[in-house]
């Protein structure tokens, strides 16, 4: 299986839950606490792509600087929110997990069980 990379927020449990199922099926994934070592505007475009949605979707629209930076405003482009969740690491939806060229935001944790289930039978 190729390596899988959790980003993850400790302070999450959604995002403790989901290493604690990765951990349990007998993987050890990289962790990155994207909190601690932000990431740039090259891997989070990687995200976004491997993951398959618009850039949107992987902010957390609670979060005050979402509604401060108005980041609901449809006529932001994709370099603008890129560069907002790199400003702002909070935003980021978590916790996400890529596994080579497979990637999901697991909410709920349960879903690295069938990205890991869907790997290991294709």
């Amino acid at each position: 299986m190729p390596e899988v990379v959790i980003y993850h927020n400790p302070r999450c449990s959604k995002s403790r839950e989901a290493l604690r199922l990765l951990q349990e099926a007998g993987v050890t994934p990289r962790v990155v606490d994207y909190q601690k070592t932000p990431l740039d505007e090259a891997e989070i475009s990687r995200l976004i792509d491997l993951l398959g949605l618009p850039p949107r979707e992987l902010m957390r629209s609670n979060e005050a600087e979402y509604r401060d930076l108005y980041l609901d405003d449809i006529t932001l482009d994709r370099h603008h929110l890129v560069a907002a969740l790199v400003e702002y690491p909070r935003l980021l939806q978590r916790p996400i997990v890529v596994v080579g060229n497979h990637a999901l935001i697991a909410r709920p944790p349960e879903k690295v069980c069938e990205l890991l289930a869907h790997l290991q039978s294709g």
